[in-house]
């Protein structure tokens, strides 16, 4: 019950630092909260919550596990095709990647065109990236894909990556699937990204777009921002890169607005011009209040 209680509670930071003011919570949800508090130990302190504007928590400690130093990676010689395949190959043969994936899941590599001029960086595979290998392909992949065709290109045109390989570990149900999600550690960030950098090294592109608060301190670094809202839509830079951050594509599954919708579209408008690709009238009108 612990596990699942602080699980929660970096989730509501999580949701805190993405610009979330309110979550919405079921009967029976409240109930299942009041039970465990009523469980808890006699004269445990109670945390207060935080503040909308205070500084965002530093991630628990103990909420990984324990890492090996990061990887050393040395792309061979040869094409950008045969330096992928390389990469690949040592990212599902690494013993800590594979140790810490669970039976009948995989570990997670980026995807898309080598010569992209644009990669979208995500922090970590879910449950349906975990089961298809692949990331955003559950139902924030599939409205990513949707804003990517906003701009005039498909998924195929750019490169979708997660800072992390394997899904942040989280206990098991009774039917041995994991339950619910967690951010990824600093230190499980800092253990993948050298296969991030490598993937950055051979695709080349002309920019990156960081998706999400969590991917944004994974690159730029834990501090350098409280809370989202604070360098969205701003540039900034990653490995001799521009990097643009914005909300990760969940902020308008849980907030389907037109508001919530053009902050994002605001930033892609910036990307597709940074890119170099055009941008029509009807492109910039997209999602303005009527």
């Amino acid at each position: 019950m612990r596990n699942a209680l602080n699980a929660l509670a970096d989730e509501l930071r999580r949701l805190r630092d993405d610009g979330v003011k309110s979550v919405a919570v079921s009967d029976e949800g409240l109930l299942a909260l009041r039970a465990a508090a009523k469980r808890r130990a006699p004269g445990a302190p109670v945390q207060p919550p935080a503040s909308s504007d205070a500084p965002a928590a530093p991630p628990r400690k103990g909420a990984g596990p324990l890492l090996p130093p990061p990887p050393v990676v040395i792309l061979p010689p040869g094409g950008k095709a045969e330096r992928w395949a390389a990469l690949n190959e040592q990212v599902r043969d690494d013993a800590t990647c594979r140790a810490h994936v669970r039976p009948g899941k995989r570990v997670v590599l980026g995807v898309g065109s080598l010569d992209a001029r644009i990669m979208f960086v995500g922090e970590a595979p879910g449950a349906d990236e975990e089961v298809r290998g692949e990331p955003f392909v559950g139902p924030a992949g599939q409205l990513l894909n949707r804003m990517i065709a906003g701009t005039g290109l498909a998924r195929a045109d750019v490169y979708i990556g997660n800072i992390m390989n394997w899904r942040p570990e989280m206990p098991v149900g009774a039917d041995g699937n994991q339950v619910g999600n967690r951010p990824p550690t600093p230190e499980e960030m800092a253990y993948c990204l050298p296969y991030l950098r490598a993937q950055i090294e051979i695709v080349d592109p002309g920019l990156i777009v960081a998706l999400g608060a969590t991917a944004a301190q994974g690159l730029l670094g834990h501090g350098a921002f409280r809370a989202l809202g604070e360098i969205r839509g701003q540039w900034r830079e990653f490995g001799g890169k521009p990097l643009m951050v914005t909300y990760h594509p969940s902020y308008i599954l849980r907030n389907p607005t037109n508001r919530s919708k053009r902050l994002i579209w605001e930033d892609f408008l910036k990307v597709m011009e940074r890119a170099g690709l055009p941008v029509s009238e009807k492109q910039r009108g997209y999602f303005l209040e009527k």
